[in-house]
């Protein structure tokens, strides 16, 4: 009997999250051998024999690891909240990869939202922070990616994300200007429609990214 459309396989549940399968460890180390060739070092050879797979492992296993998690889960336990006060989570490192030049970037991210019904643990919140971190991305869209992952987690009165770091494809390349630091913010709910609630959030924030952050 042929399924109907509701029943195949692999569909996107209602919020149309799929199962990431993960990086291709198998193509990335054959990129990798690729890539030391088109670089064409021959002095360092011996030295060079078991880059390919260091390089495959990396990035399977830390740098783009991400793909292998969902926000959505790790947000998905919660317990009811008791009142609408201000939670903030402060001075999240996060590391990720520019998808145009694949160099790193890195630095903090400040999360806060203002509770509806639900609660989500602190630590909830910085993993979620790191499994949209470590996947190809910018700047502006991981910001925008953590703060539609609490709002879709919790339904919260609000949610606000700012985030500042150091771009390697502004430092090692192009206009070469290190010590710059790039500065995002993303807001829903009351944080957009409140000014005193934005001000109080960068206020707790407090540093560069609190100080400088523009919606």
């Amino acid at each position: 009997m042929r399924r109907g459309p509701s029943a195949r396989r692999g569909s996107p549940g209602r919020s149309g999250a799929r199962r990431r399968p993960g990086a291709d460890r198998g193509r990335i180390l054959r990129a990798a051998r690729l890539l030391l060739q088109g670089i064409g070092e021959t002095d360092l050879r011996r030295d060079q024999r078991a880059t390919p797979r260091r390089v495959a492992d990396t990035w399977t296993a830390d740098i783009v690891s991400g793909y292998r998690s969902d926000p959505a889960r790790i947000l998905g336990k919660t317990i009811p909240a008791d009142g609408h006060d201000l939670v903030v989570v402060r001075d999240i490192p996060f590391t990720s990869v520019c998808v145009h030049h694949l160099l790193p970037f890195q630095g903090t991210a400040h999360v806060a939202y203002v509770p509806g019904a639900r609660l989500v643990g602190l630590s909830k919140i910085t993993r979620a922070v790191d499994a949209l971190a470590r996947r190809l991305q910018l700047q502006e869209r991981l910001t925008r990616q953590v703060v539609e992952a609490l709002a879709r987690a919790l339904r919260p009165l609000g949610a606000a994300c700012t985030m500042e770091a150091e771009h390697l494809c502004m430092t090692v390349r192009g206009t070469r200007k290190k010590g710059t630091r790039v500065v995002t913010a993303a807001y829903t709910g009351a944080f957009r429609s409140s000014p005193a609630l934005r001000a109080e959030f960068l206020r707790l924030a407090g540093g560069p990214a609190g100080e400088g952050a523009r919606r």
